[in-house]
């Protein structure tokens, strides 16, 4: 009886596991009974229904010190460019929602923050597109997130007269690749306002992977006011000649920023804290383009140190966070365990850049991040 009893209370000792759970964003650390991850999950009294996605699977062994993540299904309606689609999704966020659409998200505008939890209303998504717009001779590829024909103009600074008329409805849907033209209404007079074509620099960025592709300075035409002279034969316009040409809007260059290094370059020791990062990036569905980004940001930040601290602003830990007690969202061991400094940086980087090259980029354009 006495060896039956140690049995028993020895089989207790290894069912028994301090786990982290994080359930739907929702992070405790618990103690727990089970050999399973189902086993935890049911201990603990968290329902996982059909549809709902489980990290490591219900039937993996769980050990203890295991991160466990729950992520319930749900149904949500998303808007892209003016195409609705409803699905079922594991996302938590605008921005998790924004993630699933891979490169087509860069850069997009949703009607709310990214960090906003998904609710019952539909998420209405602007992705980032070119548009050629014909005008005064000229076709501009004008790079926008405006939803609108309307809106895109706007932005661009191209101005319609009373009389001018578009291809396009106005408050149709912009998407890549559309052709508006728009037509110059005329009303006789020598005098006409006139779009002045912008230039495109492309500038190479080895600090950013192949593939990578950002508008660091969006292209603005500009704009004229011309006066011609005019010769008409039988009623018949047959010359027009410019007489002065007034400048009220010179063009702004679109800068457009390419990345030219090779991810395949970085290399990362097994059991290091980047190849924990590297793995808490493959579960967002980061791959290694975004690892390089991330790699060159916080070595920059801190050097990969956890106790990295910045004495003039109080920055703290892999991330910098500012201030450091922002991690502790994530776990109360957030001064000394990389894991949840790595899981709360990348969840500051996705909700705030949408991606790490995102955020690198924008590093090395203002100095921060």
């Amino acid at each position: 009886m006495v060896v039956a009893l140690a049995g028993s209370t020895y089989g207790l000792t290894a069912a028994h596991k301090t786990v982290t759970i994080d359930d739907d964003g929702q992070i405790r650390v618990v103690s727990a009974y089970g050999r399973t991850v189902g086993d935890v999950l049911r201990f603990q009294s968290v329902d996982v229904l059909r549809g709902d996605a489980v990290t490591p699977a219900e039937n993996a062994p769980v050990a203890d010190g295991e991160s466990i993540v729950v992520r319930s299904s749900r149904q949500v309606t998303l808007e892209v460019d003016g195409r609705t689609s409803t699905f079922t999704t594991t996302a938590l966020t605008v921005g998790d929602l924004i993630e699933a659409l891979g490169a087509r998200g860069d850069g997009a505008v949703a009607t709310a923050s990214r960090s906003e939890p998904l609710g019952r209303e539909p998420v209405r998504v602007s992705t980032m597109k070119t548009v050629n717009v014909a005008v005064d001779g000229s076709v501009l590829p004008i790079r926008t997130t405006q939803a609108t024909v309307r809106d895109v103009l706007g932005e661009a600074g191209i101005t319609l007269g009373d009389t001018d008329q578009t291809s396009v409805p106005l408050g149709a849907a912009a998407v890549d690749g559309m052709v508006v033209v728009v037509a110059r209404g005329s009303t006789g007079a020598d005098t006409v306002t006139e779009v002045l074509p912008f230039a495109t620099q492309t500038i190479e960025e080895p600090a950013l992977p192949r593939g990578y592709q950002h508008v660091r300075t969006a292209g603005r035409p500009g704009e004229a006011v011309t006066t011609y002279s005019t010769l008409s034969l039988a009623g018949a316009e047959v010359q027009r000649t410019v007489v002065s040409r007034v400048v009220t809007r010179a063009p702004r260059d679109e800068v457009i920023v390419v990345g030219t290094m090779d991810p395949s370059a970085v290399k990362v020791d097994p059991g290091s804290v980047k190849a924990t990062a590297q793995a808490l990036l493959a579960e967002r569905g980061w791959g290694a383009d975004q690892f390089a980004c991330l790699d060159s940001l916080w070595t920059k930040e801190s050097g990969w140190r956890v106790n990295a601290s910045n004495a003039s602003s109080g920055a703290y830990g892999i991330p910098q966070a500012l201030p450091g007690s922002k991690m502790a969202s994530v776990g109360a061991d957030w001064r000394t365990n990389p894991t949840t400094q790595i899981t709360w940086g990348l969840g500051y980087i996705s909700s705030r850049y949408g991606t790490p090259c995102g955020a690198w980029d924008h590093s090395m354009a203002t100095g921060w991040y």
